[in-house]
């Protein structure tokens, strides 16, 4: 009994002493995690401030100063693009390239010779710039969509003239047949407008057709200038000048060469820098957009909803109003006015029945053969100009009065 006292008595203490043991690798463990999330709190913490931190160093470097430094120039004016605070200014000839591949020996020789020869005038620095464009045909498809529809514009007008003489009866077969003609002519060339724009517009699609554009780049240093008290405007027109002649004597150098080159205007300077700075966005939105879009402003503005609302308004009152205005003066007009114009739809007929009576009231003058003669020549040259029915009813009632007078 005392021996399994004792058993049981250390039994008990071991597991005491294992209960112990587990709570306090257990109390180790949570300080070791509390300490380690702690640890990584402290760590998020200092993250957030450092990126804070940076963000407002990123703030304070990308001012508007930093900014006209990376894009390596101020302004462009006259034809200029300006640098370095007036420093310096670059005038830019656009090149015209040619199929040198495809020139004999003798027309390749004299090309090397001219452009030898525009190396040996040289006497100032230039840059050779080449720049890849894919080409744009969206303002050559909405030029020919306008063009297109003026002619449609025209064909219709053309069209209801043609109807409308046709119908009258009073003209010739060989006038409505040039007036044919001149439809059939304008049904073509509207034909031909809508193929244009087609196929444009399919090449459009074509991404992978480019256009490789030459470009001459020609610096000038305001220091150039040498001693002197010059204002900003001065040397700006000194460089100018300076910078003109320069391109044009490249530009008849070039010419001995074969190839054509004119001085880019500010327009075209800035779609040239637009490009070399958003080529991809070039591509689907161009710099006229982008300066009709008002890209250029700091802010946009927008008219009142009312006002709009004003506007439209006023615009549609306008137009009923005119509207209104031609019907009542049509309903207004005067008989006698309708009579006038009555009058001068059939002004051919009446001058025809006009003349017959004339010539019944004299025959006893003139003789019954020849009042009969004249009145026959005269519905002859009536049919000959596409009568109606009404002269062809004439002849048959003539007849008649011709029977009547032999039977007696």
């Amino acid at each position: 009994m005392n021996s399994a006292d004792q058993l049981t008595n250390i039994l008990t203490m071991v597991l005491i002493f294992m209960v112990i043991v587990l709570i306090v690798l257990f109390c180790i463990l949570m300080a070791v995690f509390l300490k380690k999330k702690k640890r990584q709190k402290e760590q998020e913490m200092q993250n957030d401030t450092e990126n804070k931190s940076d963000a407002r160093k990123i703030a304070k470097e990308y001012t508007k100063e930093s900014i006209f430094k990376f894009l390596e120039f101020e302004k462009i004016e006259d034809n200029m693009i300006i640098q370095k605070n007036g420093g310096r200014y670059l005038m830019v000839v656009e090149c015209q390239g040619i199929n040198y591949d495809l020139m004999s020996e003798t027309e390749k020789i004299s090309v090397e010779e001219g452009f030898l020869q525009f190396l040996n005038t040289l006497r100032h620095p230039i840059q050779i710039y080449v720049q890849t464009r894919t080409v744009n045909l969206n303002d050559s498809i909405e030029n020919y969509q306008k063009k297109v529809e003026e002619i449609g514009i025209e064909l219709e007008k053309k069209k209801n003239t043609y109807l409308k003489n046709l119908q009258s009866g009073q003209y010739t077969k060989e006038q409505l047949n040039k007036q044919f003609y001149d439809v059939t002519k304008q049904t073509n060339l509207y034909e031909y407008g809508k193929d244009i724009i087609a196929n444009t517009q399919r090449m459009s699609l074509n991404k992978n057709v480019l256009n490789r554009k030459y470009y001459i780049i020609i610096p000038y240093y305001s220091e150039e200038i040498g001693e002197g008290s010059f204002d900003k405007e001065e040397i700006r027109n000194l460089a100018f000048q300076e910078l003109y002649t320069k391109a044009q004597s490249i530009i008849r150098t070039l010419a001995a060469c074969e190839v054509g080159g004119k001085i880019l205007n500010s327009n075209q300077l800035a779609d040239l820098l637009y490009i070399a700075y958003n080529r991809d966005e070039a591509e689907v939105f161009s710099i006229d957009r982008a300066i009709r879009s008002g890209y250029e402003e700091l802010y946009t503005t927008a008219p009142d909803v009312l006002d709009k609302t004003m506007k439209a308004l006023d615009e549609e009152i306008e137009r009923k109003a005119l509207a209104m205005v031609n019907e009542k003066v049509i309903q207004a007009r005067s008989p006698k006015q309708q009579k006038i114009d009555q009058k001068q739809q059939r002004f051919e007929e009446l001058i025809r029945q006009r003349a017959e009576m004339i010539l019944k009231q004299n025959a006893a003058y003139l003789g019954r053969e020849t009042t009969n003669t004249a009145i026959e020549l005269i519905e002859e040259e009536t049919k000959e100009k596409g009568g109606n029915k009404d002269v062809e009813e004439e002849p048959k009632k003539r007849t008649r009065r011709k029977k009547s007078t032999t039977t007696k």
